[in-house]
């Protein structure tokens, strides 16, 4: 039996207990009628798909994002390691455990990576673009230094939507200066700096700081809708031109590129159009990132989700 092993060394026939995070938990019925747990398990190596057979609670939905203690054997199931669980309890007065080894966390600083966010919002040479940034980020304040940047898909770790904006904003900041006679660099930082700032409003997290769900508002409006609304109401507040509002608020409406992955409205200018492809960009390289992560060099990774693929890491 190993104790509080990482999942990413997780392998076939390993015995396992200790304290893991609860990152999903549904009850479900099996084909012979009997209940059982059908759940994923993380760490801050990674995450795993876990069964309990013959199982009808305590622990399930409502314990999501929570820390529970397991004892299990490591199988594979189609292609992928699947952990089936003897036993699962929240966890206990006195039970000592490490949060940083349970939460998944940006590898970046968050106190540098927020200085210099703050800081290209300072270099803005437009400053009606400069005040809305300030006045939005300081209103998500510190949700937005901690919250993830999804809920599973991509960056989806604590400080995830501050990695993922900081990488966007250098790249947009990059390629502001190689087409600068076709984008307003302006324009460009501050819809990128914004795009996802309405995240924070949109997800529900656990006392960890993972997504547990998607809020109210959320789920009606969605972070694109959300986040051109807080936009505007910046703007409004500020007295800024309407002209930068609405191309502020069409930034963010657009950036996911295209209405079937998302998009309010497709970009319509050269701005939105580069953000959508920054965005593609930065969440395809961490989905990489992850991945590759998780497989040995000359090796196929098993098969993303996000990609609908393998990927190979080579030598």
């Amino acid at each position: 039996m190993e104790y509080n092993k990482w999942i990413a060394d997780f392998q076939t026939g390993d015995e396992v207990e200790g304290f893991y995070v609860l990152k999903t938990a549904a009850s479900k019925i099996s084909n012979s009628g009997k209940p059982f747990l059908s759940a994923s398990l993380a760490d801050r190596s990674g995450a795993i798909e876990t069964k309990m057979w013959d199982y009808a609670g305590p622990v399930g939905t409502a314990d999501e994002g929570s820390v529970v203690k397991i004892r299990g054997t490591v199988s594979e199931f189609r292609g992928s390691l699947q952990l089936i669980l003897s036993r699962i309890r929240p966890v206990q007065e006195g039970d000592r455990y490490s949060l940083g080894d349970l939460v998944p966390v940006a590898p970046v600083d968050v106190d540098e990576a927020w200085q210099e966010l703050m800081g290209l919002v300072d270099g803005l040479e437009d400053r009606d673009y400069a005040a809305v940034c300030r006045r939005v980020l300081e209103r998500y304040g510190e949700r937005f230094r901690t919250v993830p940047g999804g809920k599973s898909m991509h960056h989806s770790f604590v400080s995830g939507l501050l990695m993922h904006t900081l990488y966007m904003v250098r790249t947009a900041d990059y390629l502001a200066g190689l087409y600068r006679d076709v984008v307003n660099r302006d324009l460009l930082l501050a819809g990128t700096l914004l795009h996802d700032a309405a995240k924070c409003d949109e997800f529900v997290t656990s006392p960890l700081g993972l997504v547990t769900e998607y809020s109210v508002r959320g789920q009606l409006l969605g972070h694109l809708v959300m986040g051109a609304q807080s936009a505007a109401e910046a703007a409004g507040e500020l007295g800024i031109p309407e002209e930068k509002s609405v191309l502020l608020q069409h930034m963010l409406l657009s950036h996911h590129g295209d209405p079937a992955f998302g998009a309010a409205v497709r970009p319509m200018c050269a701005e939105s159009e580069l953000l959508s492809l920054i965005d593609l960009v930065d969440s395809r390289m961490e989905i990489y990132r992850e991945a590759l992560a998780e497989t040995e060099p000359g090796q196929f990774s098993r098969r993303v989700f996000a990609l609908d693929k393998k990927v190979f890491r080579h030598q």
